[in-house]
């Protein structure tokens, strides 16, 4: 029976040829596994953080059935369509409560990778979304376990329009993006995570001037700061008012009338 037209376009990802661009002596990714399915790539690595797994193992699955997003969200796609990634991360000099900028950091390497390769005008909304057009194109999820993050990564490619998770969302195919080529894409973004990371991650630092240029960098980003939003926080009412600014730990302000509240997690409605 012949394929759909996005089905042709979907080829499996080859382990062995990105393990040969992105493993080398000395870099931070140690493994890239591939898995045909599973129900969350974040859940397995917080299973092989468990278990003890060095810093620097990364699990790609061709599709995920059971995916996690914030607020207990549920995430899939169909087989090929999309990067859906974990990596586990051990931040160890880093204070605990600097490591919210992790999927702020992993936010920019994402956005920064699909308009390098792909040529479409990414940008991002805090916390974990990345958008085009005010449109997700992908999401980022960080869990914790002890001393390790497994920060996971969800990444439309050549989804349809029939195929999108949600309203709202869209994907690179829909976008006509200039590059399709998944291996490529996930190149590209772990490459600049990698980079990001080990910058910030280097000891006191992470606190400190690398903290300061990750934020600097972070707004250059954000198409959050200066909207008028509603925050759905995870216990008490939404705020409602405008995204003045991310300070030095990752939170947004929220300017409400003359008081600004510092909000370290939550779900952002851009209203205009």
């Amino acid at each position: 029976m012949a394929l759909p037209d996005a089905a042709l376009r979907r080829p499996p990802l080859d382990a062995a040829a990105l393990s040969a661009r992105l493993v080398r002596p000395g870099g931070l990714w140690r493994e890239i596994r591939v898995t045909g399915e599973t129900g969350s790539t974040n859940a397995d690595l917080l299973h092989e953080a468990r278990a003890g797994a060095a810093e620097g193992l990364v699990l790609v699955a061709e599709t995920q059935t059971a995916g996690r997003g914030r607020l207990g969200r549920s995430w899939s796609s169909p087989p090929r369509a999309a990067l859906a990634c974990s990596v586990l991360l051990r931040p160890a000099a880093v204070p605990p409560a600097a490591r919210a900028w992790l999927p702020l950091l992993t936010g920019i390497a994402v956005a920064a990778a699909l308009r390098a390769e792909a040529g479409v005008p990414a940008g991002l909304k805090w916390p974990n979304d990345v958008l085009v057009a005010d449109r997700k194109i992908a999401g980022i999820l960080a869990e914790v376990h002890g001393d390790a993050v497994v920060v996971g990564i969800g990444l439309n490619v050549t989804l349809t329009a029939a195929e999108l998770p949600v309203p709202g969302a869209t994907s690179l195919l829909l976008e006509d993006a200039a590059c399709l080529d998944r291996e490529r894409l996930l190149a590209a973004v772990l490459t600049g995570l990698a980079d990001r990371y080990r910058t910030w991650a280097a000891g006191p630092a992470a606190a400190g001037p690398a903290a300061g240029a990750l934020r600097e960098e972070y707004l250059c980003w954000c198409v959050t700061v200066s909207r008028e939003i509603r925050v759905e926080l995870p216990a008490g009412p939404p705020i409602t008012g405008t995204a003045a600014d991310v300070d030095e730990m990752g939170r947004l302000a929220v300017q409400t009338g003359s008081a600004t509240t510092l909000v370290g997690a939550g779900d952002v409605v851009h209203v205009r």
